[in-house]
C-alpha cells in the first residue's frame, strides 16, 4: 500500500481548508494596532513587564485570538520583518521600530499558545506555507504587482518557522511550544509534506495532511523517512566523510597530464555535493540557507572546487601543466575547510563553535575597515618610494607590521623618504599594534561573552535552522550523493513528458533501489531499537532483572551500578505508583481549615471554652458554616466582608495594652443603644468645630480668597507703570 493513500487523522487540517484561510487582512490590521500602541523605544524585558503586558499586550492577544485564524502567527512575523526593515531605513526612529518588531514577536509567541491544545493544529500553524496575499482582493493584488513589477512572484509562500528564522526571532523559536514542534519534526514524529515551486525536481503528487507517524501502520520501506532531519544529519555526516576520503586520495595520486581514477571519483562526489548545496539554497531561500554557519563552510568549499575544475579543464585542454599544478594547489587549500567541517559535527553544540561564526564576521568587517583606512598610507608610501618599492611589496610589508613584526617599520622607514618615512611608519606601527589590535581583541571578547550569555538560545536557533533545512520537498534530497546526479539526469527530462502520477512512481522506485540498505536499517531501528519499542524495553527489563538477582556485594560495585543504573529511581517511582489506603492519612479532615472568604459569625453562635485558647469560627470560610436548607442562618448581615486567616484566637488575658487595643472586643450585654452612641460622637465633633483652631483656619481661608484678586490687581498695575 502506498503511504500517500493512508487516511489522515480527522483532527488534521486538510490542505483544502488551509488554502481558504485569509492571510492578507491580518497583516495591515496588526500593523495598525502595533503602530498605534507603541510610540516609544522599549526593550524586550520592558514589553514583557506585568503592567505593559496587561495594558497593551494582553488586549491585542485576546482581540486576534477570537478570530481563530491559523495564519495569525505568520502575519505577526511578517509585520516584524517590515518593522525591522524600517528600522534600518530610518535611523531617527530605529528604536521605536525595533520596539514594534519586538512586540510583533511577543504577540506571535502568545498567540501561538492559543493553538497548543491541539498538537496537530499547532504544527499546521508553524509549518504551513502561507501566501501573504491569500484573501486579498484583485485590486490589492494588482497594486502589489505594479509595485514589484510585472515579472515579480506574488505567490512566494513561507511558513511561520521560516519567517521566524529570516527575522531572527530567537525568543519565539526558543519558546517551549515552538521547540516541541521543532523536536517532533526533527525526530520524524510529525510527518507532513510541503508543496514547493522552487524545487529543481518537484514531486507534488498527492500532498499529505499532517499526521503523527506510527511505524506499525507505515510501510517497512518508507522512502519518506529519508527526509527526516534526524536521519538526514547522519547521512550527511557519512556523505561528507566519503567526500573527504576521496579528496585525500585525489591529492595523493596527482597526475598533471591525465585524470586518475581517484580524481574522477572525487569530481563525481564533489559535483553531487555541489548540486545538493545548490538545491538546499534554492529550496528555502538564500537567507535561511546562509543563516546556518555550517553552510558557510560548505559554500566556501564549493567555490574552491569550481575554481579547481576551471583550472583543471584549462590545463588538460591546452596541455598547460602550470595551470594543472595551480589547480591542485588550489584544491589543497580546501583541506582547511573540509577537515574542520567534519570535526565540527561532533562538537556542534559547543559555545566556542556557536560563537565562531559571529567572531569571524566581526573579524572580517574590522579587517575590511582597517584596510580601507590604511589604503591612503599604502598609496603614500608607494608614491614616496616607487623608485625602489613595488605596490605588492609595500602591501606585504604593511601586513607583516600589522600582525606584530614592528621591527620592519623602523628598519625600512628611511628607504621610502629620509624625513616622512620614519614618521609615517612609526605612526602606522603605533596604530596597528597598540590601538587597533586592542580594539579588535575587545570586540571579539565581547562577542564571545554575548554568545556565552545566550548560548542556549543561540543553540536552539541553529537547531531550528538545521531542522527546517532537513524538511525539503525537493525529490533530489531523497537520493544520496552521487545518486542525486543520476536522478537529475533521468527524472528531470521525464518531468517534461510524463504525468505527475507516472513521475511519482518512477521517483519512488528509483529511491527504493538506490537507498535500499538505508531504508532497511531505518525500518529495523524504528520497529525494534527506538525509544518505546518492545525489543528495547524487554532488553532493559531483562538487564534490570539480572542485576537485581546479583548478590548485594556485586550490586554495590560503583562501576556496575553506573553502567546499569541505580535502583533508587525505581524505588521512588514505585512509591508513587501504589495506592495509599484512606486510613493512612495523618491529619483529621475536621482539623483542616483552608483560607476562604466568609462573613464573621454572630456572637450568639460562639461558644466559650475554659481555656487560654478558644476555638472560634474562621473568618474566611463561608462554605463551612452555611446553613442547611430550611434552617435559619446564624450569621448576622454586615455591610462589608471581614476577611481573616486564622481560625483560633488567644484570650486577651495577659496580653500587652497595644494588642488589647487592636483586638476585637465584643460589647457587653445590656449596653446602651448604638444610635445614642453615634449621636454623642456627632455632638463631640460639632463642639470640636467651635474650637479656636478651626476659627483660625476659617479666617486664614478668607484672607487667601481676599488676597488673590488684590495681588492680581497689583501685578497688573505694576505692568502698566512699566
Amino acid at each position: 500500500m502506498d503511504h500517500e493513500d493512508q487516511t489522515a487523522p480527522l483532527l488534521a487540517p486538510s490542505p483544502e481548508f488551509l488554502a481558504t484561510v485569509s492571510v492578507f487582512p491580518l497583516i495591515p490590521a496588526i500593523k495598525k494596532d502595533v503602530v498605534v500602541t507603541i510610540d516609544s523605544a522599549l526593550t524586550f524585558d520592558q514589553l514583557r513587564a506585568s503592567d505593559i503586558n496587561f495594558a497593551i499586550v494582553r488586549p491585542l492577544v485576546l482581540k486576534y485570538a477570537k478570530l481563530k485564524n491559523m495564519s495569525v502567527v505568520y502575519a505577526c512575523l511578517v509585520n516584524r520583518a517590515y518593522f525591522l526593515e524600517e528600522s534600518e531605513d530610518d535611523l531617527a526612529y530605529a528604536g521605536i521600530m525595533l520596539s514594534r518588531a519586538t512586540l510583533c514577536e511577543i504577540l506571535a509567541m502568545k498567540l501561538l499558545s492559543h493553538f497548543a491544545s491541539n498538537h496537530i493544529t499547532l504544527v499546521a500553524v508553524l509549518t504551513t506555507s502561507w501566501s501573504p496575499l491569500a484573501g486579498a482582493s484583485p485590486e490589492v493584488i494588482e497594486q502589489v504587482k505594479q509595485v514589484l513589477g510585472t515579472n515579480a512572484n506574488v505567490n512566494d509562500a513561507q511558513s511561520a518557522l521560516e519567517m521566524a528564522i529570516s527575522t531572527h526571532a530567537k525568543e519565539f523559536i526558543s519558546s517551549p511550544i515552538s521547540q516541541k514542534v521543532i523536536t517532533d519534526i526533527y525526530t520524524g514524529r510529525i510527518v507532513f509534506s510541503t508543496a514547493t515551486t522552487r524545487s529543481m525536481l518537484a514531486d507534488n503528487y498527492k500532498p499529505k495532511a499532517i499526521t503523527i507517524y506510527d511505524c506499525r501502520e507505515a510501510p517497512f520501506l518508507d522512502h519518506y523517512r529519508l527526509r527526516v532531519p534526524k536521519y538526514g544529519a547522519i547521512l550527511e555526516f557519512l556523505n561528507f566523510a566519503c567526500l573527504l576520503f576521496t579528496f585525500v586520495l585525489c591529492l595523493s595520486n596527482q597526475d598533471l597530464e591525465k585524470l586518475t581514477f581517484w580524481e574522477v571519483v572525487f569530481i563525481l562526489f564533489a559535483t553531487a555535493f555541489a548540486l545538493e548545496e545548490y538545491t538546499a539554497s534554492t529550496e528555502h531561500g538564500w537567507i535561511i540557507y546562509i543563516a546556518n554557519m555550517w553552510n558557510v563552510f560548505d559554500t566556501s568549499f564549493v567555490l574552491v572546487f569550481l575554481c579547481f575544475i576551471g583550472m583543471r579543464i584549462k590545463g588538460l585542454a591546452y596541455g598547460d601543466l602550470a595551470a594543472s599544478d595551480l589547480a591542485f594547489d588550489l584544491l589543497a587549500c580546501g583541506a582547511c575547510i573540509l577537515f574542520p567541517r567534519l570535526a565540527f559535527f561532533a562538537v556542534s553544540n559547543n559555545v566556542i563553535v556557536l560563537s565562531l561564526r559571529a567572531m569571524i564576521a566581526e573579524f572580517v568587517f574590522f579587517m575590511a575597515m582597517a584596510a580601507i583606512c590604511f589604503s591612503g598610507l599604502l598609496f603614500t608610501l608607494w608614491t614616496l618610494g616607487k623608485a625602489s618599492w613595488t605596490l605588492k611589496r609595500i602591501a606585504w610589508l604593511m601586513v607583516q607590521i600589522w600582525f606584530g613584526n614592528t621591527y620592519l617599520s623602523f628598519a625600512q622607514a628611511e628607504s621610502f623618504h629620509p624625513f616622512f618615512g620614519p614618521i609615517l611608519m612609526t605612526t602606522f606601527a603605533a596604530l596597528s599594534n597598540t590601538l587597533l589590535l586592542t580594539i579588535l581583541i575587545s570586540i571579539l571578547s565581547n562577542t564571545v561573552a554575548r554568545i556565552d550569555a545566550n548560548a542556549t538560545q543561540e543553540h536552539l536557533f541553529q537547531f531550528a535552522i538545521s531542522t527546517i533545512e532537513g524538511v525539503k520537498a525537493d525529490a533530489l534530497f531523497s537520493y544520496q550523493p552521487p545518486f542525486n546526479l543520476l536522478a537529475l539526469a533521468l527524472l528531470k527530462p521525464a518531468s517534461w513528458i510524463v504525468s505527475p502520477r507516472t513521475l511519482h512512481s518512477l521517483n519512488v522506485f528509483l529511491i527504493k533501489i538506490t537507498s535500499f540498505p538505508i531504508l532497511i536499517a531505518i525500518g529495523v531501528y524504528e520497529r525494534y531499537f527506538a525509544d518505546g519499542q518492545i525489543l528495547r524495553e524487554s532488553s532493559r527489563d531483562a538487564a534490570h532483572t539480572i542485576f537485581n538477582s546479583l548478590p548485594r556485594q556485586i550490586k554495590n560495585i560503583p562501576l556496575l551500578e553506573a553502567l546499569v543504573g541505580s535502583t533508587s529511581s525505581d524505588l521512588y517511582e514505585a512509591i508513587f505508583e501504589i495506592d495509599v489506603a484512606p486510613g493512612a492519612d495523618l491529619f483529621d479532615e475536621s482539623d483542616e481549615e483552608f483560607p476562604q472568604l466568609r462573613s464573621v459569625a454572630s456572637r450568639d453562635t460562639m461558644t466559650s471554652t475554659p481555656a487560654d485558647v478558644r476555638r472560634r469560627p474562621s473568618r474566611v470560610s463561608l462554605a463551612a458554616r452555611s446553613p442547611h436548607r430550611g434552617e435559619r442562618s446564624p450569621l448576622r448581615p454586615l455591610s462589608g466582608l471581614d476577611v481573616g486567616v486564622s481560625s483560633a484566637e488567644v484570650s486577651t488575658a495577659g496580653r500587652s495594652p497595644l494588642s488589647k487595643f487592636f483586638a476585637h472586643v465584643d460589647p457587653p450585654p445590656g449596653s446602651g443603644n448604638i444610635e445614642a452612641s453615634v449621636r454623642r460622637v456627632e455632638t463631640m465633633l460639632d463642639e470640636m468645630r467651635e474650637l479656636p483652631v478651626h476659627r483660625l483656619k476659617d479666617e486664614m481661608r478668607e484672607l487667601q480668597v481676599f488676597a488673590s484678586p488684590f495681588s492680581l490687581l497689583t501685578i497688573a498695575h505694576d505692568s502698566d507703570c512699566s
